[in-house]
């Protein structure tokens, strides 16, 4: 590289090169990072910037009392820094010269560099600097020498290098982002560094110059870095400090929908979305993975779709998260990525039989995954002062990450000569299954990526994505422990039923109609008590109940219904197609938010609308619902032509609510033969209302139903009937009220 210092271009003099260095570089820093990303994976630091959780502390302190460099845990002692502070004095006074920025890939290093430039740029913040210099190693790492007065000119508008002695007495922060990309030794010979900016020397020398600050030793530094090259910059480092990027927090989770989206009922509704998935929102604290998200729900409502309906499973989502990282790997040759994915997989399922998130060097190694083009983009290396021969551990940036390749062990397909150089846990998907099972209630995440894995469009995109393919054999093992695991709980007489939670999240996330059918068409019972369901919960079961055509009995007491925020998550349930809502017509849905504001059991209500429903008993006592609940219920009186009870009991309906229902059950077309009710502190004119109703329907049994008292499928007429109610409303139904199950 020539030196351009002296080639006879003449600046400015040093104030003005200054002032339009400085808009040079808000301009630069403004625009989208990388010419081949999308507006959206780079947009405007100014409106889009969300702070990330930062820990800082010196190397010396934190090797002593943490161990390693890449663990997240800021609980002993790490100060909690922003972009904005990362050369703040910290709490001894003492003010950082050199800070590494360390990040895993996707969490946002690059961005913090922007905000930085930008600030800078603008005079707002880091005015400690007279100068900024932000040099790209991916786009210096093929210079054989170079100067540090080249190495500027890259940064200066035309290449052109200030003028005078600007990089001799101003205070200036050099930023070398990304500097993994430098894959050279920074061992040099002490006599071979240079005190000259000017001086044209091999770059790796040029670059220890900086480091070892022979040359500028008054100028600051910030270098962000993946881990993996940490322990070659703490050889040549002293007195540095360093940063671990942690991710989002929680607040700053929901700041980035809101940035993201612009849009505030947008945001709303992809952030009630992702919040109530919890495998999803955990996730989210990758940055990248809060864009890949963010994405994928903007696409699904640019679809006119409503999220309730939304395909993408967190398996699709996170899939789509391995894309962004496999983007950065080179494509030349795909059977090396094949055979790494297949050895990463196993390295993980071995990690999770063994409750292990830390992986030594050695391991590496004996998995064949010692591949520095390959190994950055799913594990970060962690440094240890305390970790002896081992030098190295290594983890996957997130657990969930971890359990998504593990589950991914189980599915693929292993080639001839893969199949022979795999180590650690044998492949035995009913061994996994058997285990959750019985004991293994940790293996959760990992079985439900399981099914999202299996399923069609997953199978097609991971063949598509990296030309692996998943075996069919794993699906059919999911389905027949599926059918098998809940036949044991179910007594002799009595329909099979279904009564854990896990199950509807594991179809969910398979998402294939046809499938559901398959693993619930042998059972026609749904019972699930006590339990709290989340909006996420929820859609979970109404897409499984819409494909279940033998489903006769649904008993759901003590259960609580969450809509945190009726009013936002309402928004979930309909389109969003600009000012005139869905289908152009605005006061139709003014009216469905209305009427369905405050009723939890709406999805469930929409759910039994399906064509098809066998539904004859629905339990729904104690369950909090109101009256709001009634206009939905009522109208399943009518339309589930099958529905002979329904156990309202222990739920504080209301007047207007219980009015509501009797409307509908004095319609001749109206099945019910049984209704649970708690009667007490009702009013005379709704008592005379119900004495009235069984007058007409002297068949129709109304009365607080004791959880003993309520009947099996095809047992009504055991069921014991209270009358209490005369003409006139001179004596009210008698209530035998149990303790509600909370």
């Amino acid at each position: 590289m020539k030196d351009v210092s002296h080639s006879g271009v003449t600046c400015c003099n040093s104030q003005e090169y200054k002032r339009n260095y400085r808009e040079h570089m808000v301009r630069e820093f403004l625009r989208d990072g990388e010419g081949d990303s999308s507006p959206r994976e780079n947009p405007s630091i100014r409106s889009h910037y969300t702070a990330l959780t930062i820990a800082r502390e010196p190397w010396s302190r934190q090797g002593a009392e943490h161990g390693a460099v890449g663990c997240a845990n800021t609980s002993n002692g790490p100060a909690t820094v922003t972009a904005q502070t990362l050369f703040r004095p910290d709490e001894d006074g003492r003010t950082p010269r050199v800070v590494v920025l360390v990040g895993a890939l996707g969490m946002g290093k690059t961005t913090i560099v922007r905000k930085v430039m930008v600030e800078w740029g603008e005079g707002t913040l880091h005015e400690q600097f007279d100068c900024v210099f932000c040099i790209d190693c991916k786009s210096i790492a093929l210079l054989k020498e170079a100067s540090v007065a080249d190495l500027v000119s890259q940064c200066c508008p035309h290449q052109r290098v200030p003028a005078g002695n600007i990089l001799d007495d101003q205070k200036i922060l050099f930023i070398f982002d990304a500097f993994e990309a430098l894959r050279f030794s920074l061992i040099q010979p002490e006599a071979e560094l240079s005190s000259d900016p000017r001086e044209v020397k091999p770059l790796e020398t040029t670059l220890m110059s900086l480091l070892k600050r022979t040359v500028l030793p008054e100028a600051s530094l910030l270098i962000t870095t993946r881990p993996t090259a940490l322990q070659s910059l703490r050889r040549c480092l002293e007195g540095e400090y360093y940063a671990e990027i942690l991710g989002f927090s929680a607040a700053m989770r929901e700041e980035y929908f809101h940035r993201y989206f612009e849009n505030t009922n947008k945001a709303e509704m992809a952030f009630r979305f992702a919040r109530d998935n919890e495998i999803l929102y955990s996730l989210c604290i990758i940055p990248i993975m809060s864009w890949t998200v963010c994405t994928i729900l903007e696409q699904e409502l640019c679809r006119k779709k409503n999220l309730l309906e939304c395909s993408k499973s967190t398996t699709r989502m996170t899939m789509s998260y391995l894309s962004q990282l496999l983007k950065h790997r080179d494509r030349d040759n795909p059977q090396v990525l094949q055979r790494f994915l297949l050895q990463l997989c196993s390295l993980a399922a071995d990690g999770i039989w063994k409750h292990k998130v830390l992986f030594e060097e050695k391991e590496i190694r004996d998995h064949g995954l010692d591949q520095p083009d390959l190994l950055p983009l799913f594990l970060n290396e962690k440094i240890s002062k305390e970790s002896g021969d081992h030098g190295k551990v290594y983890g996957f940036s997130h657990l969930h990450l971890q359990e998504f390749f593990a589950a991914m062990f189980y599915v693929l397909e292993d080639d001839e000569e893969t199949v022979s150089d795999l180590v650690g846990h044998e492949k035995d998907i009913n061994k996994l299954l058997e285990s959750y099972s019985e004991s293994r209630k940790d293996l959760n995440v990992t079985v439900q990526f399981l099914f999202g894995l299996v399923n069609q469009k997953s199978i097609e995109y991971v063949d598509k994505t990296i030309g692996c393919r998943i075996s069919p054999q794993a699906r059919e093992e999911l389905l027949k422990w599926l059918q098998g695991r809940h036949r044991g709980i179910s007594h002799p007489g009595q329909g099979l039923k279904i009564s854990e939670l896990d199950t509807f999240h594991f179809l969910f996330e398979m998402n294939e109609k046809s499938f559901v059918q398959s693993a619930l068409g042998h059972f026609s019972d749904l019972d699930l008590q006590d339990m709290k369901l989340t909006l996420y919960n929820q859609m979970a079961l109404s897409f499984c109940i819409q494909q279940w055509a033998g489903l006769g009995c649904i008993t759901l007491r003590g259960c609580s219904f969450r809509w945190q925020d009726p009013g936002v998550e309402l928004d979930l349930l309909v389109p969003c197609s600009g000012a005139s809502g869905a289908g152009g017509r605005p006061g139709a849905i003014a009216e469905l938010r209305q009427e369905e504001l405050h009723c939890p059991i709406h999805l469930l209500c929409r759910a039994l609308r399906h064509p098809g429903s066998a539904l004859r008993v629905l339990r729904l006592g104690s369950c909090r619902l109101t009256g709001a609940c009634c206009p939905a219920l009522a109208a399943q009186l009518l339309e589930r032509p099958h529905l002979t009870c329904l156990d309202l009991s222990d739920n504080d309906l209301g007047a207007d609510g219980i009015l509501q229902l009797c409307q509908q059950l004095r319609h001749p077309a109206c099945p019910l033969r049984t209704l649970g009710l708690s009667t007490d502190g009702l009013s005379q004119d709704v008592l005379q209302e119900l004495a009235t109703l069984q007058a007409l329907k002297p068949d129709l049994k109304i009365g607080n139903l004791l959880e003993h008292d309520v009947p099996e499928v095809g047992a009504m007429a055991r069921l014991p009937c209270h009358r209490g109610v005369l003409p006139g409303g001179r004596k009210a139904l008698p209530s035998f009220r149990r303790t509600p199950l909370l």
